[in-house]
């Protein structure tokens, strides 16, 4: 795996919620082999919203301290920030593929930020948004991807 993946905030949480069993697991594994291959992306509303998450809705949950911790641990996977540029390419994906927004919104900063994968759980799995292949984190291992 040289290619970049992008992270969708679910993996990000699973990968730090113990209760979640297998999907834990699964999500740690998916994490490891990204840090070790430094081919993990992300962006600024994934980071957000994983610490609205995990401070507000997982339980146990993490302190605001411990969140901050996390989020800044993933500051090296240089996160997108929405630009201009990326709210239009957003906006084309919304229509295109009839997308909720925010999934729009994480598609078109996959895109930016060069990734031919987009790791979550939330969009099918195979599923290709021009250039932007949708993997499940829990149907697919790392190796999967190259």
């Amino acid at each position: 795996m040289t290619a970049p993946v992008f992270v969708d905030t679910n993996v990000l949480v699973y990968a730090i919620d113990l209760a979640a069993g297998e999907k834990h697991a699964a999500a740690r594994r998916w994490m490891d082999a990204l840090w070790a291959r430094q081919a993990g992306r992300l962006s600024v509303q994934v980071l957000q919203e994983f610490y609205v998450t995990v401070t507000r809705k997982l339980r146990p949950g993490l302190s605001a301290a411990d969140a901050q911790r996390e989020v800044r641990a993933f500051l090296p996977w240089s996160p997108v920030e929405v630009s201009p540029a990326i709210l239009e390419r957003a906006w084309h994906v919304e229509a295109r593929f009839g997308l909720s927004w925010w999934d729009a919104l994480i598609v078109a900063s996959a895109q930016a930020a060069g990734c031919g994968t987009l790791l979550t759980e939330d969009l099918q799995d195979g599923q290709d948004f021009d250039g932007v292949v949708v993997c499940s984190p829990f149907r697919q291992g790392p190796e999967a991807v190259g």
